[in-house]
């Protein structure tokens, strides 16, 4: 063996050896439901020592010196405890979930899900797996959360259907839902919510100013080709062969149906199912396309966070599936009777069980770190350390790209840290030239690549819950060991990639300029 290869070796041997670390170091942490709710607890005795503490640091939301909230005062802990009820049931993932998976259930028991799949398996090859997963994850995030609900899971499943590793499959898709969030070739809702903290950001320092909605669309459309490439590299060469040699698949699992073959009764009941769906798309489209449909908002709009459409994803998903399911069900007679329905409705929920118990004390913990100021307080350090180091341009940009991965371990939504750092990072690359559209896409490289590292992504349970249905033993740390390599080459190529784009004077979107003033 020549020097190279021992050199390859000693490397590939490294990063195993750094991963079965994080796993076990990982898989030591309590039960996520428990980590939550130790995680509270020292929320709790922070915020009551950092209450009485001063700090110098301006919050741009309000404009006033931050203030840490202590949560064990009485008024606080008296409020925590009324409001108890209403912020697990107010928790957005939760209600996201589980009601899709009401739908999703019926469409599963039915044997929908598994038909299609073996559609879907007919005409694409085995070895273009990975990349349809990815794709059809970023692709997903045009119907806000749907992903989280369908993708990850059907990962799992269509590659546990063509003998690959399941947990290969979720990683895949999680990679595209999650860690490639900005990476999309359809605009989604994101695009306007993020503009909305952009542009009053930057008319801080020129009222003039006005930042597209769509500013960053060219860089974001062309960074998908990048994460899928990127991301079928991953699975296929570092994160399967690690699964297959670490991670047996449960033997208990159930055998996955024959997946060459398709019955008549089947083939019959998919036609008739999918053109159920079909009518109801095109009934959809028929309703949104008029200028006044009820389902744009105010201004006309199809994908703000206030039009009526994107507000109804979830209830879109619930009938997407559970109509084409139970007319699946019905012509395949898996459907006799009404009941049946219900107890696929049922059965889903059981699914739930482990993740609604994860969820409440989830909901706990965001809403006391987020009236604690704590997260707030964490962002701000960090953008005035880097406003101080005074870095050239492009070292600033990776600096704006790292700081929102770190923040972002603490912080989920992407709208709450634009909130906090587009008014400190804006301004401020404004007066050395730099674009406020480019600095938002920096900050949106460094927010979607840690997303799929951090516990604390209302999402992150609910993939470990996926993961458990293949490995029982599956933990927090086992799920971040499968995600590190991801954001680690994700955070480091598409800065990179960022750069690049910058140094060849690319356009990043509608309208947008790299430096500024822009161009006469």
């Amino acid at each position: 063996m020549d020097s190279t290869h021992q050199d390859a070796s000693k490397s590939n041997g490294f990063i195993e050896r750094m991963l079965n670390r994080i796993e076990i170091v990982g898989n030591k942490l309590p039960d996520p439901a428990m980590l939550f709710l130790f995680s509270l607890i020292i929320v709790w005795i922070l915020s009551s020592i950092m209450s009485g503490m001063s700090f110098a640091d301006i919050d741009p939301r309000t404009g006033e010196a931050i203030v840490i909230k202590n949560l064990l005062a009485g008024d606080a802990m008296a409020t925590f405890l009324s409001q108890m009820v209403t912020i697990f049931t107010g928790f957005a993932p939760l209600g996201v979930v589980l009601v899709a998976m009401l739908g999703v259930g019926v469409a599963d028991e039915a044997g929908y899900f598994n038909t299609s799949i073996k559609m879907t398996l007919s005409w694409t090859p085995k070895a273009l797996m990975t990349p349809m997963v990815i794709l059809v994850g970023l692709i997903s995030h045009s119907a806000v959360d749907a992903g989280y609900v369908l993708v990850i899971p059907l990962g799992g499943i269509i590659f546990y259907a063509v003998g690959r590793h399941p947990m290969a499959g979720i990683a895949a898709a999680f990679a595209g839902v999650s860690g490639g969030f900005s990476a999309n070739p359809l605009p989604g809702a994101i695009d306007p919510l993020l503009q909305g903290f952009t542009q009053p950001a930057a008319q801080i320092i020129d009222p003039s100013v006005l930042v597209n909605p769509l500013g960053n669309y060219f860089f974001t459309s062309i960074s998908s080709v990048l994460i899928i490439g990127l991301g079928w590299l991953i699975t296929d060469k570092i994160i399967e062969p690690r699964l297959n040699r670490t991670t047996p698949v449960d033997a208990d699992i159930e055998e996955a149906d024959d997946m060459s073959s398709i019955s008549p009764t089947e083939r019959k009941a998919f036609i008739w199912s999918t053109l159920t769906m079909m009518l109801g798309l095109i009934a959809l489209v028929l309703i949104v396309l008029p200028a006044d449909s009820p389902m744009r908002d105010a201004s006309g709009s199809l994908n703000s966070f206030q039009a009526p459409i994107m507000q109804s994803i979830v209830p879109l998903i619930f009938l997407l599936f559970l109509i084409p399911g139970v007319v699946f069900g019905y012509v395949t007679g898996k459907f006799k009777k009404s009941k049946d329905m219900v107890d696929a409705m049922s059965k889903a929920m059981n699914g739930m069980s482990y993740y609604i118990v994860m969820a409440f004390f989830c909901a706990l913990f965001v809403y006391a770190f987020g009236n604690s100021n704590i997260g707030a307080l964490i962002a701000l350090k960090g953008a005035s350390l880097l406003k101080a180091l005074a870095f050239p341009g492009g070292v600033t940009i990776f600096g704006i790209v790292f700081l929102a991965a770190f923040v972002n371990l603490f912080v989920g939504s992407a709208s709450a840290k634009w909130a906090l750092l587009a008014p400190i990072f804006v301004p401020m690359l404004m007066q050395v030239g730099i674009s406020p559209e480019l600095t938002q896409a920096a900050y949106r490289v460094g927010d979607s690549s840690s997303n799929i590292i951090t516990p604390l992504m209302p999402y992150f349970p609910l993939v470990v819950v996926y993961c458990q249905r293949y490995f029982k033993k599956t933990g927090i740390g086992t799920l971040t060991s499968i995600m590190l390599p991801y954001t680690i080459v994700f955070l480091f190529a598409w800065s990179i990639f960022l750069l690049i784009f910058w140094g060849l004077g690319l356009p990043l979107g509608l309208q947008a300029f790299y430096s500024y003033p822009p161009p006469m």
